[in-house]
């Protein structure tokens, strides 16, 4: 029997178990042995709860246990799930986690004491919830070489763009539509900020080139400016905007990363990914592209991203440590500057003048859009210094 222990029973925590208890067969059969729930933490009361007998509140109970060899985070944010995880993996317990701001944070430090320490430490839940991309990148891709990623890694902010493309609503109406439906949270500044893409695209980006940036260092633009009629310009020239988390390795070695809405063309795989599902777009060397596609969040996806990660685990531990995956931090010196990133433009600008090598898009209520050549964007600012700008959004290539 393999016992292990859940940290946080909310959303994602309480589907875990939900999963663990109702596939307790299934597992059992897969596995070759059970697996076994001993500890719930969370420092809330559940009296009256059918499980309340594993309820603790207590961390160290569960870091002190030898009997627990797994112990799945599902606290959020950076602390304590960092300061828990770490002390587990120092305790030869092996970690699943589906914390992507942890990861992100301290996914290197993670990682190596995993490494030290002959545990594991395993993280698919933290970027696309059902997609299979980690495991993909880390065993089926290690050996290729990853030239670039373009991933839709937010459902939320993917609904509200489909709903203002597909049926004219305002960004607020489709923000309300979002919370309405249980996307969005009260506060849905992580979504539509894009920081829980870069959050995202960082650990995808550790992955592909086994380096992380610090998210504050990465460009990161949101969707709050995108306005119904920048989305009917989008729909005129057949293209969808959608907010593209994107890393690239340049020619001198330095990382492109960036979270920013692009108009999305009607040929590129990501164009169909529409309400809230996630796309992730992979560019090897000898691959090709590779796309992975699927629902993005939600309770059970999720806690069965999570589970699968557990799985893994578990079947190792007969055979021996899952080979680790290491990369180191780097403050920002290797980062590409995202303005010098070569594309098009979408432009929208008060008055009926565009620039003369511009295609136009629209003219109407004392606006002009268009779309530019191909440039950086050092080049475009220098192109509208004379123009007074409504809208900016990129191209993806």
């Amino acid at each position: 029997m393999i016992k292990m222990a859940v940290l946080g029973f909310g959303n994602i925590g309480s589907g875990l178990v939900q999963l663990v208890t109702e596939n307790a067969d299934i597992i059992e059969k897969d596995l070759g042995c059970k697996l076994d729930i001993k500890y719930i933490v969370d420092l809330r009361d559940f009296k009256g709860h059918p499980l309340e007998n594993k309820m603790v509140k207590d961390f160290n109970i569960v870091l002190s246990d030898p009997e627990v060899s797994i112990v799945a985070e599902m606290i959020g944010g950076s602390h304590p799930a960092f300061e828990y995880s770490l002390a587990a993996l120092k305790a030869g317990k092996c970690v699943v986690t589906s914390n992507k701001e942890v990861v992100a944070n301290f996914g290197e430090v993670l990682l190596q004491t995993a490494k030290e320490n002959k545990t594991a430490y395993l993280f698919e839940a933290a970027v696309g919830g059902a997609i299979p991309i980690i495991r993909p990148m880390r065993e089926s891709l290690s050996s290729d070489v990853i030239s670039e990623i373009n991933g839709i890694l937010n459902g939320t902010t993917n609904f509200i763009l489909t709903k203002m493309i597909s049926e004219g609503m305002s960004f607020d109406d489709a923000l309300q539509l979002s919370r309405d439906l249980g996307y969005a949270e009260a506060n849905p500044s992580a979504d539509v900020d894009g920081i829980d893409s870069c959050r995202k695209i960082a650990i995808l980006s550790a992955l592909a080139y086994k380096t992380v940036f610090p998210c504050d260092k990465i460009s990161t633009q949101g969707i709050r400016q995108i306005s119904k009629r920048d989305a009917e310009d989008a729909a005129e020239i057949s293209c969808a905007i959608k907010l593209i988390a994107h890393t690239k390795k340049m020619d001198d070695g330095k990382i492109l990363i960036n979270v920013a809405p692009r108009f999305t063309e009607l040929d590129s795989p990501l164009f169909a990914v529409n309400d809230v599902f996630n796309g992730i777009l992979v560019s090897a060397k000898a691959s090709g592209d590779i796309m992975f596609y699927g629902r993005g969040a939600g309770k059970i996806p999720t806690a069965g991203a999570v589970l699968a990660d557990i799985a893994e685990i578990a079947k190792h531990m007969s055979c021996g440590q899952i080979p680790p995956v290491l990369w180191k931090r780097d403050d920002g010196e290797g980062l590409y500057d995202s303005k010098l990133e070569i594309t098009r433009f979408y432009c929208r600008v008060k008055g009926d003048k565009i620039p003369e090598n511009a295609s136009i898009v629209s003219r109407k209520d004392g606006q002009s859009s268009f779309v530019t050549p191909v440039m950086d964007e050092y080049q475009l600012n220098e192109m509208l210094k004379n123009f007074e700008i409504v809208s900016e959004i990129r191209f993806m290539k």
